[in-house]
């Protein structure tokens, strides 16, 4: 018998303020520290809030190509994301509303792969398509760039 997956699952993640600028948050057996740095009165024991929503970003674009490759008999090995991320720090500073906080993020993408020109345009395609931390930036206003480095393998 087939097992067949949810289409729609819930999450449940638990914040604790553990100081006025660091939080765990806990979900399922896992947990990680949100924090600010020195400079800005934390502890320095973590990613900020952004740079977070930029991790979740990198994680995203790795797990969704990969898994695209995959499924197109493709081979990925060492892929490599770098973000680089504008953020207009009025509003998380209590200055002014912004309206796109990130105006703009650039992806430097490398991969070594097999890939054919016609494959890496298809599987470029589809992680727009398919990565939900780009696309909830996208909707959002954010501008973002993706730049591909295919190395053959």
């Amino acid at each position: 018998m087939a097992v067949v997956m949810k289409t729609v699952i819930d999450q449940r993640l638990s914040g604790h303020g553990e100081t006025h600028a660091r939080t765990k948050v806990t979900t399922r057996d896992v947990s990680v520290i949100i924090d600010e740095p020195v400079a800005r009165q934390g502890t320095n024991m973590g990613l900020t809030p952004t740079e977070t929503l930029m991790a979740s970003l990198i994680g995203c674009t790795n797990v969704v190509a990969t898994r695209i490759a995959h499924r197109e008999g493709v081979t990925f090995r060492n892929l490599r994301v770098d973000a680089h991320a504008k953020l207009d720090r009025r509003g998380a500073a209590l200055e002014t509303e912004i309206d796109v906080p990130f105006p703009e993020v650039t992806l430097r993408i490398s991969v070594d792969t097999d890939a054919t020109a016609q494959q890496m345009h298809f599987i470029k395609a589809e992680l727009g398509r398919f990565c939900p931390i780009a696309k909830i930036l996208r909707a959002a206003g954010t501008k973002l760039h993706e730049e591909w480095i295919a190395k053959p393998l």
